[in-house]
């Protein structure tokens, strides 16, 4: 595992350049974790420039991570080895507490939602009618993906075999591919999949909306370079719209707490989550 994980890291790096991985001569080092809702080489692509610009803004050089998949992902959060990350509801509403992580940001004017997609020429136009059938997830813990929509498909009462393939961008070209007769997604994903795949998909079903994924930050960061992380992420949009749309946003706000009260009052237990907490699972460094 550790050598399919260095080999993750090191796809991650050479997709950057140092300019690209936020260098900045004389300044403080630290990790940025993405959840892996795309390969690792997409992220970097759309990540990079944007890490490289909050870099030359904060004078805090912010290098590029992310996991092989979102268990693993799960596991390193877990363990605390981010400086800052870009985390789920569900893992921001677990890991807030188990691994001392305090949100900063969030998506301006969003609900995350989950969509369920099928074929366009299939046979299912709701998610009533998958019942028997191989439905593909991101993973167990994929908060909009596979949380919700699990939670969907429970309240129908359909009975589905469910596969986890890693990524959004697997589930819906599994979809696309007819390996699978539907699969769970989120709508950034969605809106940001190659033009080619979505014209094969429709949506058959969307969840109700949550507050969005947290850009969050681990205890133990120096309170004032948070102040300067924040102010600029704030900025980003009206000083770099570019950047934040290359990430799949529109904009920033600051973020509390109980922003996630939303997430919390479903009130899922460890195992109804599927949230990876433990295993001996290696993690990125500085």
């Amino acid at each position: 595992m550790k050598v399919l994980f260095a080999s993750i890291a090191a796809l991650s790096m050479a997709l950057t350049t140092p300019a690209q991985a936020g260098e900045v001569p004389g300044g403080n080092e630290v990790t940025f974790g993405i959840v892996p809702q795309q390969s690792a080489s997409r992220l970097a692509r759309m990540w990079g420039p944007f890490l490289e610009e909050l870099s030359q803004q904060t004078g805090t050089t912010f290098r590029f991570r992310t996991t092989k998949d979102i268990p693993t992902f799960e596991a390193c959060l877990a363990a605390g080895a981010f400086d800052y990350a870009y985390m789920n509801p569900m893992h921001y509403a677990i890991f807030s507490s188990e691994a001392s992580y305090r949100a900063i940001a969030h998506q301006e004017g969003k609900r995350l939602k989950g969509v369920m997609v099928a074929r366009v020429d299939s046979e299912f136009s709701e998610i009533a009618s998958l019942d028997g059938q191989n439905i593909a997830f991101p993973s167990p813990g994929a908060f909009g993906a596979s949380i919700l929509n699990r939670a969907s498909l429970q309240r129908v009462n359909v009975s589905y075999t469910p596969s986890y393939v890693k990524s959004h961008d697997s589930v819906y070209r599994a979809v696309a591919a007819g390996l699978m007769a539907a699969g769970g997604g989120v709508t950034r994903t969605w809106n940001a999949l190659d033009p080619d795949v979505r014209a094969q998909l429709q949506i058959i079903h969307e969840t109700e909306g949550f507050t969005p994924h947290a850009i969050a930050v681990h205890e133990g960061i120096d309170p004032a370079q948070i102040d300067k992380v924040q102010a600029a992420l704030l900025s980003m949009p009206a000083s770099h719209p570019d950047l934040v749309k290359g990430i799949g946003m529109k904009g920033f706000v600051a973020a509390a707490d109980s922003d996630w009260d939303d997430v919390r009052a479903l009130g899922m237990d460890r195992e109804e989550t599927g949230i990876k907490h433990e295993g001996d699972i290696a993690c990125p460094s500085g």
